[in-house]
């Protein structure tokens, strides 16, 4: 379950094509080396070989950290390392006069080619995920939100990790488009988001839900680290100008939060539905702010927003018809 930023992904992207080309150099010139005695690279037959050449360097030194608890990526490490033992072995074999047999060669092509699969496998998964994501904000696509929570729920139902969910709401969004148009609004949605992901962590997961709300999800959190983090989240969004009018006014944006626990004992549709209650809530309480679930308020906020609903529509009924043109 990648997660990392579009402009990000395609960059590490660039940079694993390289790497894999460079793998190809490399594993040209150790053919070269045993089949045809062109000069052996003293670093071969160094220490930790698989830290000196150029995937190596990519792979230890510059490789996003999002991708390290990635198993793709963790093949990558396994199977180079392997075979960098593999042609050291022969390398020195080679040194020492003694002929190379078919069976140590064919050790060496296996090896290059399970290597080369990781580095395949890790590029589907980096693709894939371009595939998935929201053109407009960068957020993860709805598409792949049920699949993931699925796997999140399937982990707290074992007890291995608790997943804490967040549905989230960008406040009063269509006052911006009304006052600077849709082009700021969209512009503040992306912002938003590029908050979010500077300071969650990069295994944490922002989904596009639809219009102005997304769900987060917090793997590994329960509601109490959930809510420390989403409230840290809040209060710096609060505080922090995302963007500036054509006019070069400095515009923020509140967001409101409503938090969930993936709970083992419902399904998961059941889960997101308690986070959008609570974020029902955290509207209805004033917005701009982190509200947990609880059982205890579902029925009274349900009520307070029917309430309101029907405050809004009595009044709607009630006012004058101002056009003058209208026919009685």
């Amino acid at each position: 379950m990648l997660n990392m930023d579009p402009t990000r992904s395609r960059r590490t992207l660039e940079a694993l094509e390289q790497a894999t080309d460079d793998h190809a150099e490399w594993h040209e010139n150790l053919l070269r080396a045993i089949v045809c005695r062109s000069p052996i690279d003293p670093k071969e037959l160094g220490t930790n070989p698989q830290l000196n050449c150029r995937l190596g360097q990519w792979y230890y030194e510059r490789a996003p950290a999002e991708l390290w608890g990635q198993p793709a990526f963790a093949a990558i490490g396994t199977e180079h390392e392997r075979l960098h033992r593999i042609a050291a072995r022969l390398l020195r074999e080679v040194a020492d006069g003694v002929p190379i047999t078919g069976g140590q060669f064919d050790e060496l092509v296996a090896g290059s080619a399970r290597l080369r699969l990781a580095l395949d496998n890790l590029k589907r998964q980096i693709q894939g995920q371009l595939r998935n994501v929201d053109p407009l904000t960068g957020a993860c696509g709805r598409s792949d939100m049920l699949p993931e929570l699925t796997q999140w729920h399937d982990l707290a139902k074992r007890g291995v990790q608790t997943c804490c969910i967040v549905f989230m709401d960008v406040d009063r969004l269509k006052q911006i488009n009304d006052t600077y148009g849709h082009p700021m609004g969209d512009q503040m949605l992306a912002e938003t988001v590029r908050y979010l992901r500077r300071h969650l962590r990069p295994y944490d997961k922002v989904y596009r839900y639809g219009g102005d709300e997304f769900l987060i999800a917090l793997p590994g959190a329960d509601l109490d680290l959930g809510r420390a983090a989403i409230k840290r989240v809040c209060d710096g969004l609060a505080g922090a100008p995302l963007i500036r009018s054509p006019d070069g006014i400095e515009l923020h944006a509140t967001v409101s939060f409503g938090l969930a626990l993936l709970d083992p004992e419902v399904s998961v549709e059941q889960a997101i539905e308690r986070a959008d209650q609570a974020l029902l809530l955290a509207k209805t309480a004033g917005r701009n702010r982190a509200i947990c679930w609880d059982e205890s308020v579902t029925t009274s906020t349900r009520l307070r927003r029917l309430d309101i609903a029907s405050f809004e529509a009595s009044i709607a009924s009630s006012e004058p018809d101002l056009d003058p043109d209208a026919s009685a």
